[in-house]
């Protein structure tokens, strides 16, 4: 089990691997949900993404009609944070 020290203003620092496990990358947000017992449960935040980033996103890039296939691969790169 992980040990951290709490600074003066009650703060903390994750090291490197709990971040790597955690799949965080620098500018990134973890959350914490309160469990009873004094425990907590930290996990990376997901940005939710909207239709309208989706369609955004590709708005006049296109020149042909997509097949379903390509949407659904368009679809899961959007959800996923890729670009």
């Amino acid at each position: 089990m992980a040990s951290l020290a709490v600074t003066m203003k009650g703060q903390i620092t994750l090291r490197r691997d709990l971040l790597t496990h955690l799949g965080v990358k620098p500018g990134e947000r973890i959350e914490f949900d309160k469990l009873p017992g004094g425990e907590l449960r930290v996990k990376a935040a997901r940005p939710a993404g909207t239709i309208d980033d989706f369609i955004g996103r590709h708005a006049g890039k296109m020149k042909r009609a997509l097949t379903i296939e390509e949407m659904n691969e368009i679809a899961a790169s959007g959800w996923a944070g890729e670009e």
